[in-house]
């Protein structure tokens, strides 16, 4: 049987290289996983490659001891399950310790959104600089796609083959082209409030953005705007539009979600334009072909409705 100095960090670069997950999930793994480290490190002299099912059952219960939610157990024994199931591909284990083990099931804790007079509340930038019109297209995108902060912060202006596009705009054609969890893409229509809020955008890009920059939405140093940044600038509109409380970018993703689906009642789609690749996830909104798509977005979603051509 193979030896592995590091089977998390060979795990980890498995994920980053080979599954192409995003840094952020990749990080999840990682404080994941470095439960299971002090976990195996607890246990007199033992190590990973062989840790057996009876002591894998003690994972579950420590973590409990330490005040974790069992939500957050369930997400510590997934990772640790898919780390063996790659140790058992590169046939340094002969079978996952994790099989079968189950923690206790949380509570499904309901997203936090706005209601649909609150978003339109945020939005309703009345811009003074050339940066007030990009934050009003960023929020405006937020919430008339869905899309995630790191699909937004990685849109270009447009296709750039050369340089590994992984998502760019067409306004003629009223569509965003983003690469989600696991490198899939999809294509997210763009409404007309956000694409009237991206045509003003681009029309004052000019003179911000570096030369040569191809990121959609850049910074005061003319560069691409990164995600931490984005956060806070939603941050910032949410205190000045008067909305009294704290509001992030995936509660605009939820806000998306919750009011399409209670217009549209189409869980599918509303799954197909998040990127969900397990609808279970899309149905905790109940609680609460790609012409399709946009034929059910265009019709229920509050900021899609085109001008009357009068």
């Amino acid at each position: 049987m193979n030896r592995m100095k590091d089977p998390i960090e060979a795990f980890l670069r498995h994920l980053q290289d080979e599954r192409r997950l995003s840094p952020h999930t990749v990080a999840g793994y990682r404080r994941d996983l470095s439960k299971l480290k002090v976990f195996v490190a607890s246990l007199n002299g033992n190590d990973l490659l062989h840790l057996k099912p009876v002591e894998a059952r003690l994972f579950p219960a420590q973590l409990h001891r330490r005040g974790l939610t069992g939500r957050s157990i369930q997400r510590a024994l997934s990772a640790a399950r898919s780390l063996y199931r790659y140790l058992m591909r590169e046939k340094l284990v002969r079978s996952n310790p994790f099989d079968g083990i189950r923690a206790p099931r949380g509570e499904r804790k309901l997203p936090e959104t706005l209601s649909a007079d609150q978003a339109a509340k945020l939005v309703a930038i009345e811009p003074k600089s050339d940066l007030d019109y990009r934050d009003r297209a960023m929020l405006e995108l937020f919430y008339s796609s869905g899309m995630r902060l790191s699909e937004l912060s990685g849109l270009d202006v447009k296709y750039m083959a050369t340089r590994n596009s992984s998502g760019w705009v067409d306004l003629k054609e009223r569509v965003a082209r983003v690469t989600g969890k696991g490198g899939k893409e999809r294509l997210l229509p763009i409404g007309r409030y956000a694409h009237d809020a991206l045509q003003a955008w681009c029309e004052h890009r000019g003179r911000v953005a570096a030369q040569n920059e191809r990121a959609l939405f850049v910074g005061r140093s003319g560069h691409r705007l990164g995600v931490r940044a984005i956060q806070q600038r939603v941050q910032v509109w949410a205190k000045r539009q008067g909305l009294g409380r704290g509001v992030h970018p995936h509660m605009l993703r939820h806000s998306f979600a919750s009011h399409l689906l209670e217009s549209s009642g189409d869980l599918r789609a509303v799954q197909e334009l998040l990127g969900h690749a397990d609808i279970s996830t899309t149905q905790v909104y109940t609680h609460l072909d790609f012409q399709h798509l946009a034929k059910v977005y265009d019709k229920a979603h509050p900021r899609a409705h085109k001008r009357d051509s009068s």
